[in-house]
């Protein structure tokens, strides 16, 4: 599992020997079946979770007890409540596996130590830093500006394996729509 991992962060970095040693001794391997809860709310989340395989969402329940998906993701790349892991502070999400999934998970202590002791892997944590805000800029200004079908319809340009993998209710939380709107997109588009 811990090639895939190197893999990714190798695309853009050059570990020594010393640092994959050190990548694979603090990245524990882990499976989860399908609607596993592997992070819950009210707490601080434990692990920041490379997906070697599978699909997660983050998601909280709001006021009225509907669940509200926040973030679907899917491999390769790193998932938890972010800013929460980071900054130890309780979440309100709950991270749960959509599917069966291998995970590389490490704690912020270690990872504080993986940083403290690789350049490379310090330059790698900058660069997903970046990439998480530039993320989540573009999703908050898409959720402004898009239409609703404007949403779907780029989420299938993008990430046409999430329809295969992730129940419509999810998908439709995420885009910000009921269920049944996005059923009415998508026979309009199948029309």
């Amino acid at each position: 599992m811990h090639d895939k991992l190197l893999q990714y962060i190798g695309s853009e970095h050059n570990f020594s020997q010393e640092e994959t040693e050190a990548v694979k001794r603090y990245f524990e391997p882990v499976k989860f079946s399908r609607n596993s809860i592997i992070e819950e709310a009210g707490k601080i989340p434990g692990y920041l979770y490379y997906i070697v395989s599978g699909y997660l969402r983050l998601f909280y329940t709001d006021q009225n007890g509907n669940e509200v998906t926040t973030h679907i993701n899917c491999p390769p790349g790193f998932f938890t409540s972010y800013s929460h892991f980071i900054n130890e502070t309780i979440s309100e999400d709950y991270v749960e596996c959509i599917t069966d999934c291998e995970l590389l998970r490490i704690t912020k202590k270690d990872l504080d130590n993986l940083v403290r002791e690789s350049q490379t892997m310090k330059d790698f944590s900058i660069s997903v830093f970046q990439q998480s805000i530039a993320y989540n800029e573009n999703r908050s200004r898409e959720l402004s500006v898009l239409s609703a079908e404007e949403r779907y319809l780029k989420l299938i340009k993008d990430y046409p394996e999430i329809i295969q993998n992730v129940p419509i209710q999810y998908i439709a939380s995420f885009l910000g729509m009921k269920p049944e709107s996005l059923s009415r997109i998508r026979r309009k588009i199948i029309n």
